[in-house]
């Protein structure tokens, strides 16, 4: 058994882990904090001379204000469909529509808002920290699998630790981003 074979181990345990990571931080900016960004009309497709084109490259997308977003069709015939598309997604904002250019207005955090808000942030922390635990198991299973085949039980327990370490790096990474988003939400 080589130390090629553990170090391989712990490398895709701590990339699977960083991945897991990435999820949680992409999944918490969808959560809506009260402020508005461009971002959450990420993942909202129109219909676009009949492809589903997201809405960010069917028009121009900017923030007024901590409560608005305004949305600048670059062709004026978008408008009815950007509308639409905002009112099918269900991001809980009904579009304002002028003519010229739709707003969003983002509306005041009530606190059993924020505590909804907050429940969803915690849940999707809860199941990245879940996702990591069972990289760990995964990787532990592994490394025991190997100490049967002839590795020996120290460099087994060093490569366990190893693992262990990684582990408790990126659950407080988890927890770390849960407070800015809970901070964030509160700030509101």
């Amino acid at each position: 058994m080589s130390l090629e074979e553990l170090e391989l181990i712990t490398e895709d345990a701590e990339s699977s882990m960083q991945k897991a990571i990435a999820h949680l931080e992409t999944e918490l900016t969808k959560i809506r904090a009260g402020k508005a960004t461009p971002s959450m009309l990420d993942g909202i497709s129109v219909d676009y001379y009949g492809s589903a084109t997201p809405v960010n490259q069917v028009a121009n997308i900017s923030v007024l204000d901590a409560r608005t977003v305004s949305i600048q069709p670059w062709e004026k015939n978008m408008l009815a469909p950007i509308e639409r598309a905002i009112l099918q997604a269900n991001i809980g904002i009904t579009p304002q529509n002028d003519g010229v250019q739709i707003r969003l207005f983002l509306p005041p955090l009530t606190e059993e808002r924020r505590r909804d808000l907050f429940k969803k942030a915690s849940a999707e922390g809860e199941h990245s920290k879940v996702a990591i635990r069972n990289i760990r198991r995964d990787s532990i299973e592994h490394i025991k699998k190997l100490q049967k085949d002839g590795l020996s039980e120290d460099a087994a327990k060093d490569a366990e630790k190893d693992i262990q370490n990684i582990t408790d790096k990126h659950i407080s990474l988890v927890d770390k981003h849960l407070a800015a988003k809970e901070k964030e939400m509160m700030a509101v």
